[in-house]
């Protein structure tokens, strides 16, 4: 398979934050800054392996600033790393107040997919590859965030088992 840089995956969507996507103090709820993100990173994945694909984590989501109803949010995502089947994607998020021009990130994240077959099984995807500062700076720091993701996976599975699906979950469960 023949590599790719990281721009041929670049996926852009920009929406209007409208009253019904806005919480109690007229910003944009979390959860759906989340499902933009998952969307538009997916779209990322889906132009770098041409090939259907399923999300494996989300590393964070971090909010650093409120977007406020009226204002727009532009999702902008690439493949910044790929192993055998999966590839990481870095997510943007920028607010935008349309009246006033002003611009500023509100949230970046950090997202696993892999990319399956008809039957959900993984399949193997195009290497990337960076191509300008920003891109190799996320490309270099992959592999970190890679062991990260198996620490945190491995956790989870830790206390799913712990957990299990008995409800409550007291000390007599445990």
């Amino acid at each position: 398979m023949e590599k790719k840089p990281c721009s041929s995956s670049l996926a852009v969507k920009t929406s209007h934050v409208l009253p019904p996507d806005t919480n109690y103090h007229g910003t944009l709820f979390g959860g759906i800054l989340m499902a933009h993100i998952d969307d538009v990173a997916a779209i990322a994945a889906v132009r770098h392996a041409r090939r259907a694909v399923v999300t494996a984590s989300t590393d964070s989501v971090d909010f650093l600033e409120p977007v406020k109803e009226g204002n727009s949010i532009c999702i902008e995502a690439f493949v910044t790393w790929t192993r055998n089947t999966s590839m990481e994607v870095f997510v943007k998020a920028v607010a935008e107040d349309l009246l006033t021009g002003d611009r500023r990130v509100c949230a970046t994240a950090f997202l696993t997919f892999v990319a399956v077959d008809e039957d959900l099984r993984p399949v193997p995807i195009p290497e990337v590859f960076p191509e300008t500062e920003s891109e190799k700076l996320l490309h270099e720091g992959a592999p970190l965030r890679a062991e990260r993701r198996r620490e945190r996976r491995n956790n989870s599975k830790e206390f799913a088992a712990r957990f299990g699906t008995k409800y409550p979950w007291n000390q007599r469960n445990m």
